[in-house]
């Protein structure tokens, strides 16, 4: 999760790069514990060098027909001794993770000072805003109209939050997923994998959504868990690998069903399908050697914004502040598409660089001369598929309430170039 050897070097930067995420000091604490942790350690070790030395003793005295019983009461109470100290260590190496696992990825000295989206930065802005003749119509206004949008259908069977999505509109989002996924894997180097969609424990834990997101989550009764992101097999694939350097970078993409209990979200966007307990999503996630993940992360998220601009649609990239970015992060680009109906920028992908935070976790490292380094893992979204579509109903519809197909989706859905009711 951190690295001890380095937090023990220089505590006040470590407590430094919490406060920018607005957390509380806690290396003094947590060093305290580590000198505990270690004299324990030393303790145990001398023991268990006194205890074969007995037990050398013991096998000289039997050879030599004497009394064993002595040292053998002695062996017996280093025997409590080890085991007293064992459990003493583990109690202080628990109460450590117990902290460190709560806390998150030291920001990057490049992310802004802030305290949330409302002081996060506007890298650039691509594409022109559009202006309509006609009061722009909301996503689900269009999809109802046209008889493809199904709200109650799924209400009636699900709950709120879900939509069935029919005929052309059901088509689109289809290719969509298809030209993000030919787009990433036949321009930028992307390997296609189809991933699991139910993961355990050490895959949720790796990719730090376990213990602290356990409840945006949605859990089964044999103990596994619905993923939240395609981020989270990707990334846990290289768990507990030791890596060849020659096979890196590694870069992946899925189009896969993702699922978010939405447990913070009472109250937001309720209406439409800007925020489903259900989605699509095409992921990206690359491994790479730690020298290599912040050019990487440049590369990840203009691989993203490259559909963004086939598909015609406005977009900015922001780069988020210190109180904005998330958990494992430690450097975030949101890119935020324009939508007509709302009168705002929304998110449609997050790309972000975690450094060495998952792969600590996960034990992840890659082979380097004579030892083993952790890799940088990265993740984005290349792009949320329904978000995606969402801006490409609200920009490209016209006055009779008809969306209009961007060309490079075309030949995917059979030459359609406009949906009508």
């Amino acid at each position: 999760m951190h690295d001890l050897k380095a937090l023990r070097a220089d505590p006040a930067a470590f407590d430094a790069a919490l406060a920018r995420r607005g957390l509380p000091a806690v290396a003094e604490s947590l060093v305290e514990e580590d000198e505990r942790r270690r004299a324990a350690l030393a303790e145990l070790q001398e023991a268990q060098g006194q205890r074969k030395g007995l037990a050398k003793e013991i096998g000289q005295a039997k050879r030599k027909g004497e009394d064993t019983a002595g040292i053998e009461a002695r062996g017996a109470a280093l025997r409590d001794q080890i085991a007293t100290l064992e459990a003493r260590a583990n109690e202080i190496q628990k109460r450590i993770d117990d902290v460190l696992q709560q806390l998150p990825n030291q920001l990057d000295a490049n992310v802004p000072d802030g305290r949330d989206e409302n002081d996060n930065v506007v890298v650039h802005q691509r594409g022109e805003v559009p202006s309509f003749a006609f009061e722009a119509k909301q996503h689900f206004e269009l999809g109802e109209a046209l008889g493809l949008m199904d709200f109650p259908s799924a209400g009636k069977i699900a709950g709120s939050r879900f939509v069935m999505l029919r005929g052309a509109l059901a088509r689109l989002e289809r290719a969509l997923g298809q030209f993000m996924l030919d787009t990433h894997t036949g321009e930028f180097g992307y390997e296609e994998v189809t991933v699991p969609l139910l993961v355990n424990d050490a895959a949720m834990y790796g990719t730090d959504k376990l213990p602290k997101f356990a409840e945006d989550s949605f859990h089964t009764d044999d103990g596994r868990w619905l993923i939240p992101t395609g981020e989270v097999p990707l990334t846990a694939s290289v768990m507990g690998d030791i890596l060849p350097a020659e096979s890196l970078p590694r870069r992946m993409t899925t189009l896969s069903t993702c699922f978010r209990s939405e447990a913070g979200s009472a109250g937001r966007d309720v209406r439409g399908m800007l925020r489903q307990h259900q989605f699509t999503k095409c992921e990206l996630v690359s491994v790479v050697a730690p020298e290599e993940s912040e050019a990487e992360h440049e590369r990840m998220t203009r691989a993203a914004e490259a559909v963004l601009e086939r598909l015609g649609l406005p977009f900015r990239r922001v780069l988020l502040c210190a109180g904005d970015t998330g958990f494992g992060a430690a450097k975030t680009y949101d890119l935020e598409a324009w939508l007509p109906g709302q009168q705002a920028w929304r998110e449609v992908s997050s790309c972000s660089n975690t450094r060495d935070f998952q792969a600590r976790r996960m034990n992840a490292r890659m082979r380097r001369e004579k030892t083993t380094v952790f890799v940088h893992t990265l993740n984005g979204s290349g792009l949320a598929v329904g978000r995606v579509m969402i801006a490409l109903m609200e920009v490209h519809q016209q006055e009779d309430g008809s969306i209009r197909v961007p060309e490079v989706l075309r030949h995917y859905m059979g030459g359609l170039d406009v949906i009508r009711a």
